[in-house]
């Protein structure tokens, strides 16, 4: 009885994740540079749990004419500093500090390939190889990260990424004026949930199953005392 009631614990544990997983996603449509998580529940017998991934195709792109903003076409990421770590970044909306450094919606320093970019306007060309003009002076080009291990990436939240691989080649361009937005796409969500809800309502009847053999079980052990 035991391993019953661990494979029906197993099962809700599996289904509550994927519930997770897809109210993420929904919650992110609308989230620059998105990426959606996939979940591939295993609902076969013991111990293989589940894998979890992300949707690495490109969002579509939304024109804004704004000469910061920069969408990424291809497997690259931006790269920014959070609190001295090095990080990545799909959302491309960028802007100037106080310092004139370039910086993510965050406040979060973008960086190029000799660190922080310093630029003294809005008059500034980024190039499809991500190079930097400020006015007539080439100042930099933007780091581009590409992966080459997509299981190595994690989500940390406000649209930020960790990666434990190695860095691979960039063969992508980038877009100035334009941002990437969310590859979230809601009929997928929408099958997902769709799945999730009859397979938790097929473990809710095992559930109830499991529980009317037990009382029968415990009545017929009554009338044999």
């Amino acid at each position: 009885m035991s391993n019953v009631v661990t494979g029906i614990a197993r099962y809700l544990a599996t289904d509550v994740e994927a519930l997770d997983v897809v109210s993420q996603n929904v919650a992110n449509m609308r989230t620059p540079g998105y990426r959606a998580e996939r979940v591939a529940p295993d609902f076969m017998p013991a111990g293989r749990g589940q894998s979890l991934s992300l949707d690495m195709a490109d969002g579509s792109l939304a024109q804004t004419g704004k000469p910061l903003d920069v969408a990424i076409e291809g497997p690259g990421f931006f790269v920014v500093d959070v609190n001295g770590q090095e990080m990545l970044t799909r959302n491309g909306q960028f802007h100037l500090d106080s310092d004139k450094q370039l910086v993510d919606a965050g406040g979060r320093v973008v960086q190029g390939e000799s660190g922080p970019i310093v630029l003294s306007g809005d008059n500034v060309h980024i190039g499809a190889d991500g190079s930097v003009v400020d006015g007539d002076r080439t100042v930099d080009q933007l780091r581009i990260f590409a992966i080459d291990t997509p299981d190595a990436l994690r989500e940390a939240g406000d649209g930020l990424y960790t990666y434990a691989g190695t860095e691979a080649d960039w063969s992508g361009q980038l877009h100035q004026g334009a941002v990437e937005q969310s590859n979230v796409d809601p009929g997928n969500e929408m099958v997902r949930l769709m799945e999730i809800t009859r397979h938790a309502q097929s473990v809710q009847r095992a559930i109830q199953a499991y529980d009317q053999a037990l009382q029968t079980g415990i009545n017929h052990l009554g009338d044999n005392s």
